[in-house]
């Protein structure tokens, strides 16, 4: 069952409950983090981005996860399997963030040196992140400019099974044009605004704290016209809805359960992937060509161990109306995260 969600209403009731679980085109529940029922220490909260092509790209995260803030941040290069992954970790007291209330709305965090900024402004956001010492010494510091698409965007809203007041509120949007760039290590790295994309992932709710989950996420163009997809599962229950959905020359296809077929038992993330969907409508192999792997130091309260695997996904994607996309070598992303909250 794939149930649409069409109406504005508040995302949650008095008693903090998801009034409505399903998926929608556009972020039309209103969210109110004071309507959440737990303490503000057990409320996530995130707004990522990745911005890349198939040379080079950026990861940003900022967030509030339990009873820290945060702001995590990827290079990785993809001609020369080269990564570095850092997260900048303060309590609430220490840092300046303010996390807003909806995914168009302007984002600010600061401390000790590392600093993130989202501005948006309609069809446009930048991005303006500073960390000092990612990669040999070396600050990072980065301007991109992201040219908002029209049309549908992928949004659910999911409950957590048996558990009374946690869910999961969630904004992806694909096929975001990226142009400006960054400087790292003495080098200086450009986004033309031609073949660099970036996906946008906005997240709030109450989750369990061990969780899993799996998401994969590409954009590109087919036939001259923006194409992009969204797929992921294991968090939540998704019987109303999962986020599996491709977007094509700004118009949302609905797909039903996708399965992430990742080698030898989910333990080897560098050979090649299969993704198979239950309605045949998204059938890909994936060549992995980079595994940015992060993984909490032993002993940490919080932390994520995380295969965010790159490289290219070929075969094919079938739209609402039967129509076969082929999809070859388009680059984007699929992982598997386990997190300790």
């Amino acid at each position: 069952m794939q149930h649409e969600i069409t109406k504005p209403h508040p995302l949650l009731d008095g008693d903090g409950n998801l009034i409505e679980a399903g998926w929608c085109r556009a972020p039309i529940l209103a969210y109110n983090r004071e309507a959440i029922r737990f303490p503000r220490e057990e409320i996530r909260e995130w707004d990522y981005y990745f911005a890349g092509n198939d040379r080079y790209g950026l990861g940003f995260s900022t967030a509030s996860v339990g009873s820290l803030h945060r702001l995590s941040v990827n290079f990785m290069d993809f001609q020369n399997n080269i990564q570095a992954n850092d997260t900048a970790f303060c309590t609430p007291e220490e840092s300046v963030l303010r996390s807003p209330p909806t995914s168009d709305g302007p984002l600010h965090f600061s401390w000790n040196g590392a600093e993130s900024r989202y501005l948006r402004n309609g069809g446009e956001t930048r991005l303006k992140v500073v960390f000092p010492n990612l990669l040999d010494g070396e600050t990072l510091d980065a301007d991109l400019r992201l040219e908002m698409p029209g049309g549908d965007t992928t949004v659910v809203a999911i409950p957590f099974g048996d558990a009374p007041g946690m869910f999961y509120y969630n904004h992806k949007v694909n096929c975001i044009r990226v142009s400006g760039g960054f400087t790292l290590g003495g080098l200086h790295y450009d986004f033309d605004g031609r073949d660099a994309y970036s996906v946008m992932d906005w997240g709030r709710g109450v989750w369990p704290r061990r969780n899993q989950w799996y998401w994969g996420s590409a954009s590109g163009r087919i036939g001259g016209r923006p194409f992009g997809f969204n797929i992921g599962y294991g968090f939540g229950d998704t019987s109303a809805a999962t986020e599996n959905m491709v977007v094509y020359d700004g118009v949302m296809h609905k797909l039903e359960e996708v399965s992430f077929l990742i080698p030898d038992g989910e333990a080897s993330f560098m050979k090649p992937w299969k993704f198979t969907s239950s309605d045949s409508r998204f059938e890909m192999d994936f060549t992995p060509v980079l595994d940015r792997h992060s993984n909490p130091p032993p002993g940490a309260r919080y932390g994520s161990d995380q295969h965010q695997v790159f490289g290219y996904f070929t075969g094919r994607a079938v739209l609402d109306d039967g129509t076969a996309l082929p999809v070859e070598r388009l680059f984007g992303f699929a992982e598997k995260v386990v997190n300790r909250w």
